[in-house]
């Protein structure tokens, strides 16, 4: 038998593809053309100290190509001091130190880029200063954690200075508090510039020892922060600003291929305007496209059974077929709980209806 032959052989002997969630209809394909616009720009700036993060977020706001500014200042202390910078313009956001009303503050910028694009106004610019103080604070908070449980309070009540070891558990509450707090980020509708800390550090084996002569570059903070940046940015006192990487067709550094590329004349205005923004003149940006999980609707629905759990109530079959029309199910499925529905109302389910409940025939 061929190699053809035996390919077509086992083809029409193999079936259908399994199927992730066996009874389950299969859904309609859905997919859209790609825009070939380019999302807002999240740019990471990071740097060792006193190399000029901060400094050339401060003079990004005096850009006119942009419009309102905001600055969160997290643990830096710049933000009055740079407003001082020529042409600076910024408004600081006020917080309280706590997590809940700095993601609260940043919702509220996010609301109001919204509101500025819209409205056909240039695009809000909003410094996060910086990302490296975010993740202190969340470790912070996980060890706080850990010194009030029971186990942390008995420790301590033994060892003032004992070292508690913070749990698996706490830390993914961590990572989901910093992805929160990212996906604002990430679809923030206008420009976004985050700074951040970065050194050599001693590079370390697999199982967490220091390598002997060997250092590795780290950016200080989450350790996804870079992956989620769409620009990454390094400033150092000794050579050039490196645009490190970017998410973009039109930068020139082709993810994987081009080494980092050194700008002496940098500036936060020219790599948005001029370079990531190009091919749209700075105002045709768009969010990243990244829906919410709904982990509600991750499990498989057994339609049927709800259906008959539901029984005659009208109201609680109305209720499922919207759940079912949101959840995209199948037309038999749809169908299926019209049906059901019809029969709830004392109507013969056989008889087809028009989107304004009336009979074919009425409208002859």
């Amino acid at each position: 038998m061929s190699n053809n032959a035996a390919r077509h052989a086992l083809a029409s002997t193999s079936g259908p593809v399994p199927r992730a969630v066996p009874g389950r209809p299969i859904p309609k394909l859905r997919t859209r053309k790609p825009t070939g616009r380019p999302s807002w720009p999240l740019i990471l700036v990071e740097g060792g100290e006193k190399t000029g993060k901060s400094w050339a977020a401060a003079e990004f706001t005096a850009s006119e190509r942009i419009g309102q500014a905001y600055w969160l200042d997290w643990m830096e202390g710049a933000a009055d001091e740079y407003a001082a910078i020529p042409g600076a313009n910024y408004e600081v956001i006020e917080h309280d130190g706590t997590w809940n009303d700095i993601l609260g503050q940043i919702e509220a910028v996010a609301h109001e880029a919204a509101r500025a694009l819209s409205d056909g106004e240039p695009p809000v610019l909003l410094v996060i200063d910086s990302m490296t103080a975010e993740w202190e604070h969340l470790k912070s908070w996980a060890h706080y954690q850990v010194s009030r449980t029971k186990r942390g309070r008995d420790i301590l009540a033994k060892d003032p200075g004992a070292e508690l070891q913070v749990p698996m558990n706490v830390w993914n509450d961590c990572n989901d508090k910093h992805y929160k707090l990212m996906r604002v980020l990430m679809r923030f509708p206008g420009i976004v510039v985050m700074t951040a800390r970065g050194k050599e550090v001693a590079a370390l084996d697999q199982d967490g020892r220091p390598i002997q002569g060997r250092k590795e570059y780290r950016v200080e903070g989450h350790k996804n922060l870079a992956f989620d940046a769409s620009a990454w940015v390094r400033l150092s006192r000794d050579t050039a600003p490196q645009i490190v990487g970017a998410r973009s067709v039109h930068a020139g550094l082709r993810p994987g291929k081009d080494k980092p590329r050194q700008v002496p004349d940098f500036s936060l205005e020219w790599l948005v305007f001029d370079e990531l923004l190009k091919a749209t003149n700075g105002r045709a940006g768009q969010a990243r496209v990244l829906p919410e999980p709904d982990h509600s609707r991750d499990e498989p629905v057994d339609w049927r059974a709800e259906l008959e759990a539901a029984g005659d109530d009208v109201p609680r079959l109305r209720a499922l077929y919207q759940r079912a029309e949101q959840d995209r199910a199948d037309a038999d499925i749809l169908a299926m709980i019209e049906r059901a529905g019809k029969a709830a109302r004392g109507e013969d389910p056989d008889v087809p209806v028009n989107g304004d409940g009336t009979a074919p025939e009425e409208n002859k």
